[in-house]
């Protein structure tokens, strides 16, 4: 528990230093922009208070010299009145204009970003299940400046393990830990500080980085799909995936049923957002991407966590057949779910604090996985 309560402590203060170094960036151009807005309205209102005072002054002159009556007096101020609206909306179209402006600016500082990761190499991997490789590998995201020295807070510190191909490994960890970083890099969305990550015996930057996707796959809590049809949010776009093929996987999902109550079954359009579909559905029809893709390297990031037990059940149904002959890496924050892993690798703060076959560290009274196991402490993965 005080090990719990510590973590704890030590994640509030992180976030609320992040927090506060953005909120430090913010400030000074949220003052600018309120400036900047404050100024139009001060104008446009200016605008209107000098307006009325002239519309009066000529018209109490004009009415003084007979010149006009009283009626033509309201009108003169009738007709000042009537230019406030067109100035607001002047006022509130060069307010958009601020806004469009500093979406080009934004838009043109994200076209200037030029990608840190190579192409790679030009060695393809191996069909089949692939084996995975960490030796000492060192990550971190951004850096920060501390007493004026670029310094970056290590994510991962020395990762170092081997999967054989064909086996499970299951990834434990408090939230914060790595895992999500650990599966980034499998991705490689990322490039590791130091160290080597081989997949299959070669090197992950030795692989043509347009071809690793379709040697890796990953199912994630939330579920990303296109507003587009069932067949494109499937196969992603790949008109090499035929009908017959699909209809088989999601026969074997337990979603045909689902796909013939559609209208147009797979033309059907989905909605942004998953609106159509339940997270249930959605997360089944992320597994039946992977289906269809048949990777060697299988990452599920807690892919049935949010998910009820009707659900749950037709989920691990699908986990063993999509994990049959192919290597799996299961990041969990449950017991539960790394019951099926042939080894156990577990995380601290980026550092491995354990690792090894599970049965081993099952049978080990001293083993901190036994301990997790004996306790049912659930909690302290959280």
């Amino acid at each position: 528990m005080y090990i719990f309560l510590t973590c704890h402590q030590w994640a509030i203060s992180y976030v609320l230093h992040r927090f506060y170094r953005i909120i430090q960036g913010w400030l000074i151009v949220y003052h600018k922009a309120r400036l900047a807005g404050t100024w139009l309205w001060g104008t446009s209102v200016g605008l209107f208070i000098v307006g009325n005072a002239l519309a009066l002054a000529v018209s109490t002159y004009l009415w003084n010299q007979q010149a006009i009556t009283i009626g033509g007096v309201y009108l003169l101020f009738h007709y000042s009145n009537l230019l406030r609206d067109p100035i607001e909306k002047i006022r509130e179209e060069l307010e958009d204009l601020q806004k469009a402006e500093a979406s080009i600016y934004r838009i043109q500082e994200l076209l200037q970003i030029q990608p840190q990761l190579s192409a790679g190499g030009d060695r393809s991997l191996p069909k089949g299940a692939l084996a995975v490789t960490f030796e000492e590998v060192c990550f971190s995201y951004e850096s920060q400046r501390v007493e004026g020295k670029e310094e970056r807070e290590p994510v991962l510190q020395g990762i170092s393990f081997h999967l054989p191909p064909g086996q499970m490994l299951g990834i434990l960890g408090r939230t914060g830990s790595g895992k999500t970083t650990l599966a980034r890099l499998l991705l490689r969305l990322y490039e590791p500080q130091s160290g080597t990550i081989r997949l299959g015996n070669i090197g992950i930057d030795s692989t043509p980085l347009i071809e690793l996707p379709q040697y890796v796959g990953i199912v994630t809590q939330d579920v990303k799909l296109f507003q587009t049809t069932v067949r494109n949010n499937l196969t992603l776009f790949n008109p090499k995936i035929g009908e017959e093929q699909i209809l088989q996987v999601l026969e074997e999902m337990g979603l045909l049923t689902w796909l013939q109550s559609l209208p147009q079954g797979l033309e059907t359009q989905l909605g942004a957002d998953n609106g159509s579909l339940s997270a249930g559905q959605a997360q089944l029809l992320a597994f039946a991407r992977i289906f269809l893709k048949d990777p060697g390297l299988v990452i599920l990031d807690e892919a049935s966590s949010r998910l009820d037990p009707f659900t749950e059940t037709l989920i691990e149904q699908a986990v063993d057949k999509l994990l049959q002959g192919r290597t799996g890496v299961i990041i969990a924050h449950r017991l539960k779910t790394i019951q099926r892993a042939d080894q156990i690798l577990i995380l601290e703060k980026g550092k491995v604090i354990e690792y090894g076959p599970r049965e081993q560290l099952k049978n080990d009274a001293n083993s901190r996985f036994s301990q997790l196991l004996q306790t049912s402490l659930m909690e302290v993965l959280a």
